[in-house]
């Protein structure tokens, strides 16, 4: 299953770069729109890849937590980190009474876990370990690296789709001399590919949510422990919205906004009722009783 998400993954991150070179071409109108294209994905590819963690850390400006601060916090991500055999992550603490947790950077050596106030205020300690867990195994599994990637990617969609759009209108970028590609490339920038940018990002990480939950009950060995911190934070996370840059939310461990409706195409993260089930399941399943239907 691991196997086929990576290979899911690798598929929808090229899908991903594909629409942003296929709209520079479409609406520069030749092989030069093939060039921005390359070079805006190769160079957002880089930057998400060495710029990840600064870049989410300070969309919810986050501060580093020291071990003075909070030692039992501390030597419990020590503890899983060792089980999960990674070395331990540099830990911060965003100043917020939202409830959520996220892990970036682009390699288990060079890895950031964050956790907001509220977090530590209303989970119980076998809760907090399950939703630690679930964030080392996103950085043991180099989620933290796809998903800055594809957000990155997605953005530069975006600002590609002004960007470029500014100069059909107001400045000749073809050979002969023609104001940009066609009416099609300026629309697809300006709303298809941003849309279609997200709906791809949002797969991505619904993608590697149901694994990293899979890995915390493996760490743990607590499915159920998990479960619980799902539902307080499905449930209080409503109440208290996180603010931050959009295109990081898929970094967060529950969804930060409610989605119902066609809004659940946007959903960056699979419902949190059917990640509750899964994981009850698991647990019934390690008790060798029948799963109930």
């Amino acid at each position: 299953m691991l196997g086929m998400n990576q290979i899911k993954t690798a598929a929808l991150l090229g899908l991903l770069s594909g629409v942003l070179v296929l709209g520079a071409y479409y609406l520069v109108g030749n092989e030069q729109g093939l060039y921005i294209g390359f070079a805006l994905a190769a160079i957002s590819s880089f930057s998400s890849w060495y710029y990840s963690d600064r870049a989410a850390l300070m969309a919810y400006r986050a501060q580093p937590l020291a071990r003075q601060e909070a030692p039992e916090l501390y030597d419990m991500v020590a503890s899983l980190s060792d089980r999960a055999e990674i070395p331990m992550p540099t830990l911060f603490v965003v100043p917020t009474k939202s409830p959520n947790a996220f892990a970036t950077g682009r390699d288990p050596e060079h890895a950031a876990l964050a956790v907001t106030q509220g977090i530590l205020e209303i989970l119980t300690r076998e809760e907090l370990e399950g939703v630690l867990a679930h964030e080392i195994t996103h950085i043991r599994n180099r989620d933290t690296l796809t998903q800055a990637v594809a957000g990155t990617i997605a953005g530069a969609i975006t600002f590609a789709g002004r960007i470029l759009t500014l100069g059909a209108l107001y400045g000749p970028v073809t050979r002969d001399d023609r104001r940009g590609g066609n009416a099609f490339g300026a629309l697809f920038l300006i709303i298809l590919a941003p849309i279609a940018a997200g709906l791809i990002q949002f797969a991505i990480s619904r993608t590697r949510e149901f694994a990293a939950d899979l890995g915390s009950a493996e760490i743990t060995g607590n499915p159920l422990a998990l479960a619980s911190a799902l539902e307080k934070l499905e449930e209080m996370g409503h109440q208290i919205p996180m603010n931050g840059n959009p295109t990081m939310s898929p970094l967060l461990i529950v969804n930060p906004v409610s989605t119902k409706g066609l809004q659940s195409l946007f959903r960056t993260h699979p419902p949190t009722e059917e990640r509750i089930r899964r994981l009850q399941e698991l647990a019934q399943q390690k008790q060798g009783t029948p799963v109930l239907v």
